[in-house]
């Protein structure tokens, strides 16, 4: 089990997930779904005090998640040209969904090839890896062994650090057999994703357990989603860990009201690090947690 740090003075990294992956658009308006429009929101959240900002892309005409490489390119070139020195973190995490329709047909799945190869052209800093196979909401996302093998050694090829995210005890036990193995460079960093129907729930209990199954030494950071996101970010800064806020996992400053944007999300997270008495990191202090 992972040692938990004392709270006051310590660096804590806070990551943005802008858009997401879910067919949400219709829920608020206020969801990023071009590619400049994504950019745009990277850089609020930056000013806003993120260190990291976590990047899907959208089908400009209708809104909903898709696969361009394009997409992906002109995002990343945008923040790039604008001199930010947000550290970028691509989403590897779409096709793996499986939809039960009356043709369960492999070709519901995406190759790994293909769900890392905006991340092999645009070698961000960092990229999710979905360490989970688990019913997810209505839909089941599958990750075998043998894709993520594949998965790891194309972004370790890429120079990338890959962020382990994890939905339940099981998935931090498979992410650790994985580093015990040399799947992964250097320190690795998991992502605790609370709150997600049928994974882990977001308490407090729920985070201890995590922690406790994490790879000694681990960096580590987590997430509620929805209601549970503010308090799962005090919870994290406590527990000794990174938080995550953003669009992609809450929709909501308060009760009823839609946050206008992310980079309000941002900053009611840099407010709960502050008032507990740490710190938020710099994206240069973010890049030497991380062994970048």
């Amino acid at each position: 089990m992972t040692q938990t740090p004392p709270v006051a003075g310590r660096a804590v990294i806070v990551s943005c997930a802008v858009t997401g992956g879910a067919d949400a658009t219709h829920l608020s308006p206020h969801i990023p779904i071009t590619p400049e429009q994504i950019a745009n929101e990277c850089l609020a959240a930056r000013k806003a005090g993120a260190a990291v900002v976590h990047i899907h892309v959208r089908d400009v005409e209708t809104g909903k998640p898709c696969m361009d490489l394009n997409h992906y390119r002109e995002v990343v070139d945008r923040i790039r040209d604008s001199g930010s020195d947000v550290l970028i973190n691509l989403t590897t995490g779409p096709g793996a969904s499986f939809v039960p329709t009356s043709n369960d047909a492999l070709r519901n799945f995406v190759s790994p090839e293909d769900r890392v190869a905006h991340v092999v052209q645009n070698k961000p800093d960092i990229c999710s890896l979905d360490v989970a196979t688990m019913n997810f909401g209505p839909r089941a996302m599958v990750n075998v062994p043998a894709h993520l093998d594949s998965m790891a050694k194309m972004i370790r090829d890429a120079g990338v650090k890959p962020e382990l995210e994890v939905f339940d005890t099981g998935h931090v036990a498979l992410a650790a057999h994985m580093v015990a193995q040399g799947a992964f460079a250097g320190t690795p960093f998991l992502q605790l994703c609370l709150g997600i129907p049928w994974g882990a729930p977001a308490t407090a209990e729920g985070m201890v357990m995590m922690k406790s199954l994490l790879p000694a030494g681990a960096n580590w950071s987590a997430f509620g989603i929805s209601r549970a996101q503010f308090p799962m970010v005090a919870q994290s800064v406590i527990l000794g860990g990174h938080v995550r806020v953003g669009l992609e996992d809450n929709l909501y400053l308060s009760r009823g009201v839609l946050a206008p944007g992310n980079a309000v999300l941002v900053e009611r997270a840099v407010t709960i690090v502050e008032s507990l008495g740490a710190k938020v990191a710099s994206p240069a202090e973010a890049r030497e947690i991380l062994g970048l």
